[in-house]
């Protein structure tokens, strides 16, 4: 069997010698074989790109060549590396029925393709998104892992103008967020004030929360992942900067309330020995009032008022903790929303929208709770929120042919601020709002009544959801 199959591999060889559509008549093989899809392409010896016939489609790639070419007629084949008998078309056959256009070249030449354009070089649609300012593009078909991209600077359609516009958008969006919740405490209805200011606060706590591990977190994590930074030495960079992050909002809080406690012990020892002054040159004054003047100072630093208690050293400190994440990551987002390609902007635009309204939202029902008139403090940290998005985007304006978001030392910068305050929100979140409110004594949702509580449940459900589902697109 092996003799006769010899045999017949030498005469089809021998006829290989009479022109064939789509093999040399001096070649007796197809070499630089490749996979486009499904479908196995290779060049044959005048250099032309002729198609494998599907059907004999090796599993696991397609072989290096194919040999023995002959012709049967007008059709011509070639044997796989197990003698399987292939048919071989013409180039333009082979792209009519395959529908596809083979400009592999081209491909590898751009590389990652610009968000611009809705397909690649190659024909293929590429989906392109972007996160924190870096653009991913994935061809259909092929996995995120092994698209290629560059790590040069881009060249993207820029409507400078839209942009310049949209800075103002946001500017107002944000203004609003962070203004309504103080100027709705204001409103001489005591009872509605109370149901608004539960709604707003447990939603803004769920917005804060999801703020840091699917905004936050998640982008740190592409930054320190992209291919262009390579690979890590220390894999856990992400975490070990988020863990700095909760680490240094926590040393804040802890250092400013022993500031406040050790402030207040001074002035409740100077108040007792005035006290102590007045009962010497008041011969009926008894002892037992002597410890009055001690009681209310005492009472606020040892007890809980209220989650935001205007006596508790932390409330002021975790509401500009707070505030100080916020305003990393909003200038970040301003910034990155600019250098965002025209076909991406308006998209991105939106959610980024949505996002700073209810960021927003957040930080001013915290703000609101604080104790004092609203001007000039509470206004200056609201202002200072309303701002610092479009600073970003002034900054990014100025930088917009020039940024490069695969540059190594700005993946390290983005994502290390990134990670800084993913941490910092994370201690504020789930510390300093939502244990606070409702798990630690003294907050006002651990012995609320079933509707606050249901009221405060969903809210904070609600921010958790919406927020998370904007980290699809921002």
């Amino acid at each position: 069997m092996l003799v006769l199959k010899s045999l017949l591999v030498s005469l089809s060889i021998a006829q290989v010698y009479a022109a064939s559509p789509t093999t040399s008549g001096a070649s007796t093989s197809i070499t630089g074989c490749h996979n486009h899809g499904s479908d196995i392409f290779c060049i044959d010896g005048d250099g032309h790109e002729v198609a494998v016939s599907a059907t004999a489609t090796p599993t696991g790639g397609a072989p290096a060549q194919y040999t023995g070419c002959h012709s049967h007629g007008s059709e011509s084949y070639c044997l796989d590396p197990d003698g399987n008998e292939v048919s071989i078309k013409a180039e333009e056959t082979g792209h009519s029925e395959s529908g596809h256009t083979h400009e592999h070249e081209d491909e590898h030449e751009h590389g990652e393709h610009d968000h611009s354009h809705e397909e690649s070089s190659g024909g293929g649609k590429t989906n392109c998104h972007f996160h924190a300012g870096v653009e991913h593009c994935v061809a259909e078909g092929e996995s995120e892992e092994s698209s290629h991209s560059s790590c040069g600077i881009q060249t993207r359609d820029y409507d400078v103008p839209l942009r310049i516009g949209t800075l103002f958008v946001i500017l107002v969006t944000s203004a609003i967020g962070v203004f309504a919740p103080i100027l709705l405490l204001k409103l001489p209805f005591a009872k509605i004030n109370g149901v608004i200011s539960t709604v707003i606060k447990q939603f803004g706590t769920g917005i804060i929360i999801a703020t840091a591990f699917v905004h936050l977190y998640t982008h740190a994590s592409l930054m320190f992942t992209n291919d262009c930074l390579g690979e890590l030495d220390y894999e856990a960079t992400t975490s070990a900067i988020v863990m700095a992050g909760i680490f240094l909002a926590f040393l804040f809080e802890y250092i400013g309330h022993r500031v406040i406690v050790a402030r207040g012990r001074k002035t409740e020892t100077c108040a007792s020995s005035t006290s102590e002054s007045q009962e010497a040159s008041q011969k009926d004054q008894h002892s037992s009032p002597q410890t009055a003047p001690q009681q209310p100072m005492l009472a606020h630093l040892g007890h809980n008022h209220g989650p935001m208690d205007p006596f508790k050293p932390s409330s002021k400190f975790s509401v500009l903790v707070m505030e100080a994440g916020v305003l990393f990551h909003s200038i970040l987002i301003g910034l990155t929303l600019v250098v965002a390609g025209d076909s991406f902007y308006k998209t991105l635009l939106v959610v980024i929208v949505f996002h700073q309204f209810f960021e927003g939202l957040a930080l001013g029902a915290r703000i609101a709770m604080l104790p004092g008139a609203i001007f000039p403090s509470k206004a200056l940290m609201a202002v200072a929120f309303a701002l610092i998005t479009p600073i970003g985007m002034a900054i990014g304006l100025g930088v917009l042919h020039s940024f490069n978001g695969n540059e190594k030392s700005t993946l390290i910068a983005l994502g290390t601020l990134d990670a800084l305050s993913a941490g910092i929100l994370v201690w504020v979140g789930v510390v300093d709002m939502w244990a606070r409110d409702w798990v630690i004594e003294g907050g006002e949702m651990l012995d609320a009544s079933i509707g606050k509580v249901l009221a405060g449940g969903i809210s904070l459900v609600v921010g958790l959801v919406l927020m998370g589902l904007l980290g699809k697109w921002a």
